[in-house]
């Protein structure tokens, strides 16, 4: 499965899990704008970081959060190539 699909797929786990409401997955969307609080984020990176191997978030100093989806994924699909 790509870190794309997985990624989709956690999300709309998680925000099952939680009994969270979210907007369609698309990349331009705001992640701010999901309908996923802080815990699910947590949750999720979490998650990600069992299946996928790699925690981008953890590396970098001065690393910046992505602020869409889109840019979320590429972070995680750059993370994987680079492990």
């Amino acid at each position: 499965m790509s870190a794309r699909l997985m990624i989709i797929s956690q999300i709309e786990q998680v925000a099952n899990e939680q009994n969270r409401t979210i907007r369609p997955l698309t990349d331009d969307l705001e992640l701010l704008d999901s309908g996923l609080d802080s815990l699910c984020f947590a949750i999720l990176v979490a998650r990600l970081e069992d299946q996928l191997g790699v925690d981008p978030f953890s590396d970098a100093d001065d690393f910046e959060f992505p602020v869409t989806l889109g840019e979320f994924i590429a972070v995680y699909e750059n993370a994987a190539l680079a492990a």
